[in-house]
This record gives structure tokens, C-alpha cells and sequence, in this order.
């Protein structure tokens, strides 16, 4: 068996771990790892306190070189050759490589993506295609170049995207689907047998950086749009909805397509069943709370009802509806406003 490659990882997030330990672990055979360049430590939560990030600490507990650039300088490149690495990988490291930078390893520099490119480019790839409604994404392995995420791909391991899935969720899925997806590919790296398709431009999408003022709503859209959007965006920047004069995150949700035919057992004094509503007669009015069906909140929409699971008031944690509900009266009837939703692709 030939010598285990030696390999330089660059990446911030913790999405990454389940590679590492496996690299640390089965891979080794494949595989060395002589060093980390990871973000630099950032103040982080209410009280700010400068931290590391989850890589750096991966890589102090392996007992590993680290590095924390700030910019990726001649000096830093001169590091990263001193190392002699034969393959540098990337997942999620925060800084755009020049080109020297990337042809300094002697087999190149590779980079996991979490979209089956050339869909889903950019910053928030899970989300945007969890929120754009698909069925299927994956994470693909990618040599890197000047122009965002346009390198040929070499392979990508598909992941199943449930109608109950959040980007929590897949995001999980796809940090282990980056194991079979390497391990697959050092070896054939190694031989110099790993092939590379160049990526079909016309077919790409972009997607953009998500801020906070994408969590509205605007319940004339269509009941699978809406949950689409709802799963997508949690945890961050999480969907919400105004109830009794407060701002209620949305957890998890999903459409249901005949919202007058579901026969809803009321789980809360305060919420009467939707047959008691006469849904006839508010099926034109989006955003209308219609009851309590099979452990969520019924909404109407433009197309269908809305089914919210998991719902968190300010300050509390997130809930099954009915629990939510025990301490959180929202009466039927209501009307929840409905706010023009950005598109999440460029």
C-alpha cells in the first residue's frame, strides 16, 4: 500500500468533524493530516468572549499544527509550503485562496461543497435548497479555482432531503456524507486516476448570503413554498410570525394539501377545531389560524393549509405546538400578517 498522503486541512466550521475524525481515525491509511488553517478565535455569544472555533479545538486535542491567519499573505503561503503537503482540502474556511496559494500543494487543492454543483453556488447552499423546495442535495468534491465554486468536480455523495428536514438536519447528513465521499477519492488521488468533469456554467445557480430580514412569510404563497422556506431557514435566520403582539420563531412545519377535509381534534381550550371555523368561509383569507390538527398549528395559505410543528416564544425554547400552545393561546380566527419574502437566490 502506498504512503498515506500528506494533507493539509483548511476550514472553520464545525460541519466538518465527522471527516476529521475519520481522517484521524480509518483514513489514516489514506491520508495524514500535518496541519489546520482555520479562522482565527472570535468573540462569540451574549458575552463575547473570544473563543476557538470547534476546528481549532479538533486540531489542539490531535495534537496538530494550527494555523489562524487573518489574511492569506506571501508569508502565509510560505507556510503552508514549508509544510510540503501533497493535497490541501477545504470545507467552510472563510477566506478566499489566491492562486498561488492553491497550486502550492503538489497534487492541488480540493474543496467540499454542500450542493450537487453547478446548482446551489455560493453562500448558503443547504439552505436555499432546502427552501427552494428540492428533494435531493449532496456534497461535492471540487477542484478549486479564481471564479466561486466553478472548479471541475470530481465526485459528490447525494443526500436525500425529507419534507421534515431543516438545514439543521441536512446539514448533519451532509457532514457525514463527506466520509464515503473521501474515502473514496484519496486513493484514487493518490494513483492519479481521479478524473474531473468541468462544470456545466449555464446550468448554475448562486446563492447569496442569508441575513435576518429573510425570515418573513407572506402566506398568499402556497402551503409547500411556505414550509419549504420555514425548514430551510432553521436554525438561522429562523421564519417568524407575530402572535398576541409577540414575534413567535417557527421550528419546523409542512404543508397539507385539503385543510377542510382533515376532521382536527382541538389540543388547547383556546383553539377550536377547524370544522367549527367554517373553513369555507376563511379559505380566502392567507395567514388565517384555522385550529390544531395532529399536533400543529393549522394556517391558511394561498394554496392549502400550513401545518406549524415547532414554534418558540421570545425567550423560551423551542416546542412541540401543543406544548407551546398549553402556555401561548392563539384563537382561531386571527389573522397572521403576512410580510413580501426575498428571493434567496441571486
Amino acid at each position: 500500500m502506498p504512503a498515506p498522503l500528506k494533507l493539509v486541512f483548511l476550514g472553520s466550521d464545525a460541519i466538518a468533524l465527522p471527516l476529521l475524525d475519520w481522517l484521524a481515525g480509518a483514513g489514516r491509511v489514506h491520508a495524514q493530516v500535518v496541519a489546520v488553517f482555520t479562522q482565527p478565535d472570535r468573540p462569540v455569544g451574549r458575552g463575547q468572549k473570544v473563543q476557538p472555533n470547534t476546528i481549532k479545538t479538533w486540531a489542539l486535542g490531535q495534537g496538530l499544527p494550527v494555523h489562524q491567519p487573518e489574511k492569506l499573505t506571501d508569508e502565509v503561503r510560505a507556510q503552508l509550503a514549508a509544510l510540503a503537503p501533497d493535497v490541501a482540502l477545504v470545507m467552510a474556511y472563510g477566506h478566499i485562496l489566491r492562486e498561488a496559494f492553491i497550486a502550492t500543494p503538489r497534487l492541488g487543492t480540493l474543496n467540499l461543497h454542500t450542493s450537487l454543483l453547478p446548482k446551489y453556488r455560493g453562500a448558503s447552499p443547504i439552505q436555499t435548497a432546502i427552501a427552494s423546495g428540492e428533494r435531493e442535495t449532496g456534497v461535492t468534491l471540487m477542484r478549486i479555482v479564481r471564479e466561486l465554486d466553478a472548479g471541475p468536480v470530481a465526485a459528490a455523495e447525494r443526500v436525500a432531503i425529507g419534507p421534515r428536514d431543516t438545514a439543521l438536519d441536512i446539514e448533519a447528513k451532509l457532514a457525514a456524507a463527506c466520509v464515503p465521499l473521501v474515502a473514496r477519492s484519496l486513493p484514487a488521488l493518490a494513483a492519479g486516476t481521479l478524473g474531473f468533469t468541468v462544470q456545466d456554467s449555464s446550468a448554475a445557480t448562486f446563492c447569496r448570503k442569508l441575513q435576518k430580514e429573510d425570515g418573513t412569510l407572506d402566506f398568499t404563497a402556497p402551503a409547500a413554498v411556505l414550509a419549504a422556506r420555514i425548514n430551510g431557514l432553521f436554525p438561522w435566520p429562523a421564519c417568524t410570525v407575530e402572535i398576541n403582539g409577540q414575534l413567535v420563531k417557527l421550528g419546523l412545519a409542512e404543508a397539507v394539501a385539503q385543510v377542510a377535509d382533515l376532521g382536527p381534534q382541538s389540543l388547547n381550550p383556546t383553539i377550536t377545531q377547524v370544522s367549527d371555523l367554517g373553513y369555507s368561509s376563511i379559505r380566502q383569507l392567507p395567514g388565517t389560524v384555522l385550529g390544531v390538527d395532529a399536533g400543529g398549528l393549522l394556517v391558511a395559505t394561498g394554496e392549502g393549509g400550513l401545518r406549524l410543528l415547532r414554534l418558540q416564544r421570545p425567550g423560551g425554547k423551542m416546542l412541540p405546538t401543543p406544548e407551546f400552545l398549553r402556555g401561548f393561546p392563539c384563537a382561531p380566527g386571527e389573522v397572521l400578517a403576512s410580510r413580501p419574502m426575498a428571493c434567496l437566490l441571486k
